[in-house]
């Protein structure tokens, strides 16, 4: 398993996914605003793995006092719009300080940061224990996911890579195709990576084949993660996610999402109101870099949303919730 970052020494450092595969290069952030941009630029990324990185930002803002944690706060939840993850964990780590002296943020703001990556990491463990179930003993089952749910995204054994992990230890797994994840590539670049080194078997394919690679029978589930699933049910992803959710219907297969109660949004009522994240366009008419379109208006959103109707079922550490089951 490959930690996205550590804490030492009052600085919190990062592996910056933006190198992966081709370089390990590690970010050591002195303060907030280092760990802001990280967030931005996605030198850290995946919903559950951001609130951590922020609360440790919280962290680095704490020798300056509560006013300058309080701004801090601000700017980290701006980071990224879509994953609620982020402003749940900044907001947990503020309620934990509200009545603490100047002197006592340090150590009161690492502790909540230490749990809350404890928390979600045995949330991966639990989750993983759950999803295999959903898989029946006695043979093994192709699963195809997206983006990237591992432990990069996660800071643990991952949400639909940990259920991917299980699978493979139980002896269930028989093959993970894993799309590219146009246009930043995290499934090709990051997840590819990951299970690679973990030995675990795996195809890769462009995004634009899943259809095909689901019709000649060789997908038996998707499981995807998610970045904040509204009270209805309704899962913002990466984008992609929701052509996926309408494959996977048109083929009988499972859509299965895994995703640890922080990434459930209560106060957004169903996917319509989850703030989708817009990306600067040039990354759509790049490959790895290069410039590969001439200057055309490009269009892109960094999640989608897929509707509850076409989620299987969600895995989450507590239970397994059937999605197309919405309780509004």
């Amino acid at each position: 398993m490959i930690s996205p970052f550590y804490y030492k020494d009052h600085t919190f450092f990062i592996l910056d996914q933006r190198r992966l595969p081709l370089e390990e290069t590690w970010i050591g952030c002195t303060c907030a605003d280092d760990v802001a941009l990280a967030i931005r630029t996605l030198a850290v990324r995946g919903a559950p793995a951001i609130g951590i990185a922020a609360a440790y930002g919280l962290v680095l803002a704490s020798r300056k006092g509560r006013e300058h944690v309080e701004h801090c706060a601000r700017t980290l939840k701006e980071a990224r719009p879509t994953a609620v993850n982020l402003a749940w964990a900044v907001g947990r780590c503020l309620e934990a300080v509200r009545d603490a002296a100047d002197s006592d943020l340090p150590d009161r703001l690492l502790h909540e940061a230490s749990v809350i990556w404890q928390e979600e990491t045995a949330a991966n463990e639990s989750m993983a224990r759950l999803g295999s179930s959903l898989f029946a003993p006695g043979r093994r089952y192709s699963v195809l996911t997206h983006c990237n749910a591992g432990s990069l995204a996660t800071g643990g054994i991952g949400t639909a890579v940990g259920v991917i992990r299980r699978l493979h230890e139980e002896g269930k797994l028989a093959m993970v195709y894993m799309d590219e994840t146009r246009p930043l590539l995290q499934g090709a670049r990051i997840t590819a990576y990951e299970l690679t080194k973990a030995g675990i078997p795996s195809t890769l394919i462009t995004d634009s084949m899943a259809g095909w690679v689901m019709k000649l029978g060789k997908i038996d589930a998707v499981i995807v993660g998610a970045d904040r699933i509204a009270r209805n049910l309704d899962a913002a992803n990466k984008v992609g996610s929701y052509g996926l959710s309408v494959l996977a219907r048109a083929h009988g297969i499972p859509f299965f999402i895994a995703a640890p109660r922080s990434t459930f949004d209560p106060d957004t009522p169903t996917g319509e109101g989850i703030p989708i994240e817009e990306r600067d366009p040039l990354e759509v008419r790049s490959f790895q870099g290069h410039v590969s379109a001439p200057e055309v208006p490009a269009f892109n959103p960094a999640f989608d949303v897929v509707p509850h109707r076409l989620i299987t079922a969600i895995i989450t550490e507590e239970s397994i919730i059937c999605g197309h089951e919405s309780p509004d």
